[in-house]
């Protein structure tokens, strides 16, 4: 099935964890494995429901959850080494690498994530995406991450195109209430997967 861009798409948004490159199972494999590190059992099931917010923002609700008090700076780093380690398991999705393809230099666009700026730009790499992307707006550029509509706005403002004009690949619940709360013409990827 062919991914279609709505006829008053301007700017193209995309995603890129479970979107441009299929990292979800690797993610949420090191959680599961840094948080039994500490003595914390949990199941990707738990995890999935953060998809999409950065880690210090999951290890404050995992924190919540579990009655524990997790040090964030360590879990962040314990959580990135991880995933650097597994980085080999990321693949691209090949239905939206071939929109990036297709609308280079044709429309502007633009990622956006709710991953810190290293980790966005290891897996663009990992996915040979990193020189399409110009603009790459990340858990370090904006305060307040998905289901706030910052990130997205963020890549709207830097493509000069407003927000109404631009349309969002995204995969995660906190990603689509993102691109609504921005106004913005969602697709899920979820149906081209």
């Amino acid at each position: 099935m062919k991914i279609i861009i709505d006829p008053h798409a301007k700017g193209i948004i995309f995603d890129i964890d479970g979107t441009l490159a299929d990292t979800m199972p690797v993610h949420y494999d090191c959680w599961v494995e840094v948080l039994k590190n500490n003595d914390i059992i949990c199941n990707r099931d738990i995890i999935k429901q953060f998809a999409g917010i950065p880690i210090a923002s999951i290890v404050l609700e995992i924190n919540k959850m579990f009655n524990s008090n997790l040090d964030v700076k360590t879990i962040v780093k314990q959580k990135e080494e991880a995933y650097i380690r597994n980085i080999s398991k990321v693949t691209p999705i090949g239905p939206v690498v071939d929109v990036v393809m297709q609308y280079y230099d044709k429309l502007p666009i633009s990622a956006g994530t709710g991953n810190y700026r290293h980790i966005a730009e290891l897996t663009l790499k990992r996915v040979k995406l990193d020189s399409y992307f110009d603009i790459l707006v990340t858990a370090d550029d904006v305060e307040n991450h998905k289901p706030h509509p910052d990130t997205f706005l963020k890549c709207a403002e830097l493509m000069n195109v407003k927000p109404e004009y631009c349309q969002v690949f995204e995969d995660t619940e906190n990603g689509f209430k993102a691109v609504k709360n921005a106004g913005m013409i969602l697709t899920d990827v979820n149906k081209y997967l």
